[in-house]
């Protein structure tokens, strides 16, 4: 688990002068030593991707989806060894890590299935009107040219999936940065595509770059398309500096679970509070649609509050190698203390804690206020913690309101059994998507995901990454009895 990890470049395994040690947030260990690319390195992939980008786009669909197809089996084949290199490197619960092995063996399936059908257009018959007779338009979908994915440390292999499967897919050479903190999982991506067949040399590359060297990659105008996932002053600050890429920014948010007066029974509220209790503190709270704040009907919240309590502190925390663990530490100390601060800090202003509130080094205990002061950090920012707030209202109107009382607009749940009411909530919710019966950290990694407001432009998930990573070209053929 020590030794050095070489880098990918252009589809070869590499090795540098520097090297980045990669460490345990839940005990300090070395977990690894990673090669870091020097910047000859980074301009040799770069120029390698460019060279290969027309060549990538015409390989056959069967070639990049056999490929794809390779890499999802592996992945499963592996995926014991694979979620404790995921839990070690992130400190990540075995249970969660297993699981994101498993979506990330979804991904590459999904984006082979893609390879094989996308093509993005149809037919157009031209002679609607008297000039186009005879003519018939065919629209197709070509890539736009090499991708810059940049991944994040919370989900270390699925969200590097997310990148590379449906570039491949698309036929885009890709050059992936995953996070400093957790470089091992996504290398590991390159040493299943290193065992396939077809790809063109320079079609991908897994860079370990330092983040102080991004804004020269992010500048390199052969790179016209950057997938970036990560928090919202850094998503912005890329956009903002290249004004005529395209950017697929998924950023932050601060998920609003709603429950509505409807959804009264013991039943209702019980799995109500055990899925927000879940899913406030799963990753340990990071991930963007982890559920932050509750909004419940006055009508139930005073049945639901102490629900939720119990359920919270029914979290099991502790070390993330035990599968019974639900909670593991945070990524590092800072972003505890970061967290213990924000706590702190609404608690002065107002707010009740009615548990947790505890750092432990990296660790923080799963925590719920409610009295939360509007003004506060920990009311308008993402936590990305295991730190929820709970919040009574009047009504379905007033709770629709508070949700979008929010920079952010990713996912929110809405429990509910009432039908015309999902509607209306997906109607009103200013958000990328709208879960009923659940919370919000609800993702299929097949369906569109994004968000509205703050929380980024553009949509992932397999299909809709391959239409961001592409755009449609028409042919006209003319003179033809239609």
């Amino acid at each position: 688990m020590t030794s050095t990890h070489a880098f990918w470049l252009a589809g070869r395994r590499v090795t540098g002068e520097d090297t980045l040690d990669v460490t345990s947030p839940w005990d300090g260990r070395l977990v690894g030593k990673v090669a870091v690319p020097s910047d000859a390195q980074v301009e040799e992939a770069v120029a390698a991707a460019y060279a290969v980008r027309d060549e990538f786009a015409a390989t056959p669909a069967h070639v990049r989806a056999a490929a794809l197809d390779h890499v999802s089996k592996r992945l499963a084949e592996r995926t014991e060894e694979i979620a404790q290199l995921i839990s070690a490197e992130n400190g990540k619960p075995i249970k969660w890590a297993r699981g994101e092995v498993g979506r990330a063996v979804s991904v590459f399936r999904f984006a082979a299935e893609e390879a094989r059908r996308f093509n993005g257009g149809e037919a157009q018959r031209l002679d609607t009107d008297a000039g186009g007779q005879g003519r018939l338009a065919l629209t197709r979908r070509f890539p736009k040219g090499v991708v810059l994915g940049i991944a994040p440390f919370n989900f270390p292999l699925n969200l590097c999936a997310h990148k590379i499967a449906p570039a491949i897919a698309a036929g885009a050479p890709i050059i992936l940065k995953p996070a400093p903190a957790t470089p091992l999982s996504g290398l590991l991506i390159g040493d299943l595509l290193a065992e396939t067949e077809g790809l063109p040399a320079g079609s991908w590359s897994i860079l370990p770059v330092a983040n102080d060297k991004m804004p020269a990659l992010v500048q390199d105008e052969r790179l016209p398309v950057i997938s970036f996932t990560g928090s919202e002053k850094v998503g912005y600050a890329i956009m903002d500096s290249v004004p005529r890429k395209h950017c697929t920014l998924e950023l932050g948010g601060n998920g609003a679970a709603v429950v509505l007066g409807d959804y009264a029974s013991d039943a209702d509220l019980d799995w109500a509070a055990t899925r927000i209790a879940t899913f406030s503190n799963y990753q340990g709270g990071q991930s963007c649609i982890s559920v932050q704040r509750v909004i419940a009907d006055a009508s139930v919240y005073d049945r639901l509050l102490p629900r939720v309590v119990a359920a919270v502190e029914a979290q099991n925390t502790g070390d993330p190698s035990d599968a019974a663990t639900d909670v593991g530490p945070l990524v590092s100390e800072d972003a505890a203390k970061r967290v213990e601060s924000w706590v702190a800090e609404a608690v002065e202003a107002g707010a009740q804690l009615l548990t947790g509130g505890k750092r432990d080094g990296a660790a923080y205990a799963p925590t719920v206020l409610t009295d939360l002061p509007a003004g506060t950090t920990l009311a308008r920012e993402e936590v990305f913690g295991p730190v929820l707030s709970v919040q009574k209202v009047d009504g379905e109107a007033e709770a629709f309101a508070a949700v979008n009382d929010s920079k952010y607009g990713l996912q929110a749940g809405v429990f509910t059994r009432d039908l015309q009411a999902a509607f209306r909530a997906h109607r009103a919710l200013e958000v990328g998507g709208v879960v009923i019966g659940d919370v919000p950290s609800y993702r299929a990694d097949q369906m569109p995901y994004g968000g509205a407001k703050q929380s980024g432009v553009g949509r992932e998930g397999v299909r809709f990454a391959m239409e961001d990573y592409t755009y449609e070209r028409v042919l006209v053929l003319t003179g033809l009895a239609l």
